[in-house]
């Protein structure tokens, strides 16, 4: 009986986190306008997710802008999680809480803040998506930060300065001994600020050209409008991201046991 109620616990909370999920999967391949009527099987939101330029526009933009995103916040947060590792005690603990901070500040406020700083003090227009790049590496580098560090503690520190005592320069150390020991978690670092960039809303309104749209602006604004068409298209659009985050998830999964049984 109690492994029974388990396993119901177990279920009812999948079923909660993913059925709303599959359940605008499926209306993505069909004709219906509306959640709740259903109608023949059809293809056209995804012909029209691919044949739409607005869409294509959109969608090649914000992957664009995650990617470049995911980049720097990569770079800038595994540089500050090998530095604060390697600093004195205090020094250390002074950046885990400076990090900690834009993780827990509301999301209005960094881009409200950003925008302040870049736009009204450094003066430097939206249109050049400086203020966009800025708001959201300065959203997605903590969490790097937090991915990389857990690697870091779990390595021996002896291990880099053995590579010192053995004639490598401090670059070169770093480069073979340490990363790739936090390779893992610099990986799981990057996919998860591509994540928080195709996520993310509030900061992108603040900092965003007025002619470029995010898929999360996007969706937004094609919510409150009248397009029929444009509304059932971003259901395909969910449910390729789903797909895809699926895929990625599963991939990594398979090859963190590959690794595992490697090393055993």
């Amino acid at each position: 009986m109690k492994k029974s109620i388990q396993h119901l616990v177990v279920f009812l909370v999948l079923a909660f986190l993913y059925m709303p999920i599959l359940i605008l999967t499926f209306y993505s391949f069909t004709s219906s306008t509306m959640i709740g009527s259903v109608r023949g099987f059809s293809l056209d939101n995804y012909v029209t997710l691919f044949t739409e330029p607005a869409l294509l526009s959109m969608m090649g933009g914000t992957v664009v802008l995650a990617l470049g995103v995911g980049l720097l916040s990569t770079i800038l947060g595994s540089l500050g999680a090998i530095g604060s590792f390697y600093s004195k005690r205090g020094t250390r603990l002074f950046v885990e809480l400076a990090n900690d901070i834009p993780i827990a500040n509301a999301d209005v406020v960094t881009g409200f803040s950003v925008c302040i700083l870049t736009i009204v003090i450094f003066g430097i227009d939206k249109s050049t998506f400086v203020p966009l790049v800025v708001a959201q590496t300065a959203l997605c580098a903590p969490f790097v930060y937090l991915s990389v560090m857990p690697r870091l503690k779990s390595m021996d520190p002896a291990l880099f300065e053995a590579a010192l005592d053995l004639g490598a320069t401090p670059v070169k150390a770093m480069i073979k001994v340490v990363i790739p020991h936090i390779f893992p978690g610099i990986l799981s670092g990057f996919m998860t600020a591509i994540t928080l960039s195709l996520d993310d809303y509030f900061i992108a309104t603040y900092t965003k050209p007025a002619t470029f749209d995010t898929i999360s602006t996007y969706v937004v604004n094609a919510t409150r409008g009248s397009q029929t068409q444009i509304k059932t298209a971003l259901w395909a659009l969910s449910a390729i991201i789903f797909a895809i985050v699926v895929i990625a998830v599963v991939i990594m999964n398979l090859n963190k046991v590959d690794s595992e049984e490697e090393r055993i």
